[in-house]
């Protein structure tokens, strides 16, 4: 049987995964347990925000005269006072804040203790002045306001040709064995392309479909079924040619994966509670399903990467779409937390939302420009929830906080978020070091995690 480039194209689109998944040089590897003193099972989800999420409508002041600069400024994208969901955090002196009126089950958890906010973060070279960024007096991060250059700054953390990967890679990088079986399976990609779960040696996020089927749905292996017998008989072969050996190892991966996952998802089906009509729901349903059979797979620690789109909002109706996608979110997150809780796993497991970056308090017409710092959601038991952290920027246009239109200067670096993540993840000093090689310029006292 002499594979064509015909046959291998459609051999991938039948085994229903792609990218790294199709690598034939993917390692496939155990993770082992991620630190001496870390122990348990622990998680980490990014849901990111494709687009550039305008958070100055996910996160608002709440107090009168704090509210009244927020709805001069916002214009017609200013939401109602009456309609925003107030929430009063436990570390700011009696200062409220609200969330988008979409965000009702969030309002919950945060109220409960299980969710916290992020105000004012984003990538940063070194800690940022207004001053310093109009006269030029520090390094900023390559091509602010770029879509693609600011998604990989969020999700690498890096400015370095020489720091490889997403630092969500790095951790697992550092964290487990690169010599046992299953490691591919501790990073794994369910919204498509991205680098955060990217580690800078081998580490390849494993791209799994949410709809559960990994393809070869008919192969059952070491039996004499004719269909079965045949695919083990091809990819024993030895081929000289180096398409033809690639062809054959990828396709002995996909059968690889296919084994792997049927066995360790079992017949469970999709745990109740997570929506499954929609884009994020269906995503988080299989992390669940996923982190279900951690011990199947012998896993201790894990991160997924999932992701929405659709807030690219320069001249669309932001209103009506950020009404709808937080929505979304809002269901997907909280019937996510509640199935963790049915499984006892709230506290192994941390989510947080991140974005392209944040958009121009003041409106350009229609939708709003783009922007730099930005607002974000930690969801989990093991977050130090009911605060918001970081200083939320003062909205007088042209005041203390405004580079130009209502856009901040993050004051909160994405290095100190991450690293606080890390901690609790399992990291020491020394990984968060080369993990997060800008950490020690920034204040160490975030504080988010319960570690």
């Amino acid at each position: 049987m002499n594979p064509s480039r015909r046959l291998f194209l459609k051999s991938a689109a039948a085994a229903g995964v792609a990218g790294a998944a199709f690598n034939p040089w993917l390692q496939l590897s155990a993770l082992a347990d991620a630190s001496s003193g870390a122990g348990g099972y622990k998680a980490l989800v990014c849901v990111f925000l494709h687009g550039g999420n305008d958070g100055n409508n996910l996160l608002l002041p709440y107090e009168p005269d704090d509210y009244a600069l927020y709805s001069q400024a916002r214009g017609i994208l200013g939401l109602s006072r009456d309609r925003v969901l107030p929430i009063a955090p436990t570390n700011m002196q009696g200062r409220r804040f609200a969330l988008h009126p979409s965000f009702t089950r969030m309002q919950g958890l945060f109220e409960g203790g299980q969710a916290a906010a992020l105000a004012n973060v984003g990538p940063l070279v070194v800690p940022t002045t207004k001053a310093d960024y109009q006269r030029g007096l520090v390094a900023l991060p390559p091509n602010l306001f770029s879509h693609a250059d600011q998604q990989a700054a969020w999700q690498t953390g890096s400015f370095s040709t020489a720091l490889k990967g997403g630092w969500g890679g790095r951790m697992l990088e550092r964290l487990v064995d690169g010599g046992a079986a299953h490691r591919g399976y501790a990073c794994v990609s369910l919204g498509g392309g991205g680098q955060w779960g990217t580690g800078n040696v081998s580490l390849q996020p494993y791209r799994v479909p949410v709809s559960g089927s990994f393809g070869f749905e008919g192969y059952m292996p070491d039996t004499q079924d004719a269909l079965s017998f045949a695919l083990d008989s091809l990819v024993r072969q030895n081929r000289s040619d180096p398409f033809e050996a690639a062809w054959l190892q990828s396709l002995s991966r996909s059968m690889d994966n296919q084994r792997v996952l049927t066995q360790a998802l079992g017949g469970n089906a999709a745990p109740a509670g997570i929506p499954t009509n929609t884009e994020l729901g269906q995503q988080l349903s299989m992390a669940a399903r996923l982190i279900q059979a951690q011990g199947t797979l012998g896993l201790s620690r894990q991160c997924f990467f999932c992701s929405v789109g659709g807030f690219d909002t320069h001249g669309d109706d932001q209103l009506t779409t950020q009404r709808t996608k937080f929505a979304e979110i809002d269901e997907a997150i909280a019937g996510f937390y509640a199935v963790l809780q049915g499984l006892g796993l709230q506290d192994s497991v941390t989510l947080f939302t991140a974005s392209d970056f944040g958009r121009t308090l003041v409106s350009n017409g229609h939708g709003s420009d783009h922007g730099w710092g930005s607002h974000h959601l930690v969801v989990g038991g093991a977050v130090k929830g009911g605060r918001v952290l970081g200083t939320f920027p003062d909205h007088t246009i042209g005041g203390p906080d405004d580079i130009g239109g209502g856009n901040w200067v993050p004051t909160m670096a994405l290095d100190q978020f991450g690293a606080d993540l890390g901690r609790w993840f399992g990291a020491g000093p020394g990984a968060l070091d080369e993990i997060f090689p800008r950490r020690a310029q920034f204040d160490a006292s975030l504080d988010l995690m319960k570690v």
